[in-house]
């Protein structure tokens, strides 16, 4: 795939993280988005990303949302399991350089205001008492000891012979 811009490992990842096992809607791509990077790009940039990735076979519309292609689905499964969201994108980069596409798809066209409706909802989302299920757990403290204990157990008294 040639050339490869800086939006479309992000929205290649962001779409296999908010569709498991249905095809994603745009607001659940937004919170993946947000999640990976911390910001949400321009939705003119995103949906330039829809469109190249769309007509690389790496994405299709389906059933009012957005699904991975089998060879989309293959360079997910071949990322790291393990690291952080930025060398996962870095691999992702790499395997979307070394990608050959097989002929023109039906390009994914998602219009900039529908992106720009479903990032403004996924901020009143993040705003509101709701909870956002995309959100990283916290990450306990390390563990207090407790008053009272010890490392370990004290030797026992040598017996006199």
């Amino acid at each position: 795939m040639y050339p490869i811009h800086d939006h479309d490992p992000l929205v290649l990842l962001a779409t296999a993280l908010a569709a498991k096992r249905r095809p994603a809607e745009l607001l659940e791509i937004m919170a993946a988005i947000d999640l990976i990077q911390g910001n949400i790009p321009n939705e003119e940039k995103l949906s330039e990303a829809f469109t190249r990735l769309g007509q690389n076979g790496l994405l299709l519309a389906r059933d009012g949302g957005v699904a991975l292609t089998p060879a989309a689905e293959s360079q997910i499964e071949a990322l790291p399991r393990k690291g952080d969201m930025a060398d996962r994108l870095i691999a992702l980069r790499s395997l979307l350089a070394a990608y050959a596409t097989s002929g023109d798809a039906d390009a994914v066209a998602i219009p900039a205001d529908q992106l720009r409706a479903a990032m403004l909802a996924h901020r009143a989302a993040a705003a509101g008492a709701g909870k956002n299920l995309l959100v990283p757990k916290p990450k306990p403290e390390a563990a207090k000891a407790r008053p009272g204990q010890r490392q370990r157990k004290p030797m026992p008294k040598q017996r006199k012979r």
